[in-house]
């Protein structure tokens, strides 16, 4: 196990004070800290090597060209996947979702009547895409029901796959139950009818191994906030064989061959998806915070968030009998979401930030989901590699502050 005095020195937030409150930082699924390494990697791109990338024959801009290149080999290193050809850089998985949406619904939809199948737990943003393109396409939207300790109903996930499937879409793992969900089997059933597979990695990369190859999927997406690198950036990686059958997403300068007004041919992958000036500042730093991750150990991470959730878990249930949890599976990831009784989490929110703990409520972008479960909001606090047992207790002595006040 690294050590977490060690490591909390790298993320010189933590050490601020909110309301005259320590911080204590619950809120990792919607993002987490930066640790200085991508800061200062960030600093050094602008200091040193700062001129566009793939266009320039002088020194600067070769080196930033280099370091953007370098990075994409790092991030297609870091989820197993064979070769950079297939990484295409994004601003998130928000973007590498609509990519897919709009680029292999225009290749791979066919006929009125093709079905998409996502599951009940997604983020929206893996919910609206490929409503749009439903409408667009003429498509049917199917959902995959939950058991109910939140796990995908495989059963009927199966009978609802046909041969007029031509995609499935889902969580790697949710953004709420924190639920891990079967993705080799998700993929491999859909592969049978021929249908396509997108996972959606966002909360799994921080987590969890990924190897791209070994779930076998289509598209894999993912971002970098949610693994301690800089907003704006993420990646799609996709198989080369299909993205080459995928027409452009966007128009414009690096993803294009040859231009006439007559007619523009299309670059190699990946940057046929890739128009514009690139993020090649927000890809270096990416590849900084895989590094920072992977020098920790993923598996040491994941092991340490489990047993924070473990503690948290229990804690919660033995000293607020009233409480509920949304997520029982036996496979989950750092994600507690919970409610207190009839108090609303915003109100339950708002007084532990007045004691300095941080933790997300609301609908966490997946309405969906908690309507079937019957609530509008819920509470939710997810865990980070820099978290620590005293700051759990910490949470918890603020929640029996507040909870009388709020009951």
């Amino acid at each position: 196990m690294y050590s977490l005095e060690d490591i909390r020195k790298e993320f010189p937030i933590l050490g601020k004070e909110v309301h005259g409150k320590p911080l204590i930082y619950l809120d990792n699924a919607a993002t987490t800290q930066k640790p200085l390494c991508v800061v200062e990697a960030i600093n050094q791109a602008y200091y040193s090597a700062n001129a566009n990338v793939h266009r320039g024959v002088h020194y600067l801009s070769q080196l930033a060209t280099e370091h953007h290149e370098e990075a994409r080999r790092r991030v297609a290193r870091f989820i197993g996947a064979p070769s950079p050809e297939g990484l295409i850089f994004t601003r998130g998985t928000t973007e590498a979702i609509n990519l897919v949406a709009y680029s292999a619904g225009e290749a791979f939809f066919l006929s009125e009547g093709d079905e998409i199948l996502i599951s009940t737990m997604e983020h929206h943003s893996n919910i609206v895409p490929w409503q749009l393109l439903a409408a667009r396409r003429g498509a049917k939207l199917k959902v995959i029901p939950l058991t109910p300790d939140g796990q995908l109903d495989m059963s009927a996930y199966r009978s609802l796959l046909s041969p007029r499937t031509r995609l499935v879409s889902v969580a790697h793992v949710s953004n709420v139950l924190g639920t891990v969900n079967p993705v080799e089997e998700v993929t491999h059933l859909a592969h049978e009818v021929g249908a396509l597979v997108l996972i959606d990695g966002a909360q799994a990369v921080a987590h969890t191994r990924v190897n791209v190859e070994e779930i076998g999927a289509d598209f894999y997406a993912f971002s970098a906030h949610k693994i301690y690198g800089p907003v704006g950036i993420g990646a799609l990686w996709g198989r080369p064989e299909v993205l080459k059958q995928m027409p452009p997403y966007m128009g414009g300068g690096e993803m294009i061959e040859k231009v006439s007004f007559e007619k523009t041919t299309y670059n190699v992958l990946p940057f046929k998806f890739e128009a514009g000036t690139p993020d090649y500042v927000g890809s270096t730093a990416f590849s900084a915070a895989l590094d920072f991750v992977e020098r920790l150990g993923i598996e040491a991470i994941a092991h340490h968030e489990e047993e924070l959730l473990a503690y948290a878990t229990e804690r919660l249930l033995s000293e607020f009998p009233e409480s509920y949890i949304l997520g029982t599976a036996p496979h989950k990831g750092g994600i507690l979401s919970f409610g207190i009784g009839k108090i609303h989490p915003f109100d339950l929110g708002t007084l532990l930030d007045h004691m300095g703990v941080a933790i997300r409520t609301g609908h966490h972008c997946a309405e969906p989901l908690l309507h079937s479960y019957g609530y509008e909001a819920v509470a939710r606090a997810s865990f980070g590699l820099y978290n620590t047992r005293e700051e759990v207790d910490y949470f918890f002595e603020a929640l029996h502050r507040v909870v009388p006040m709020l009951l």
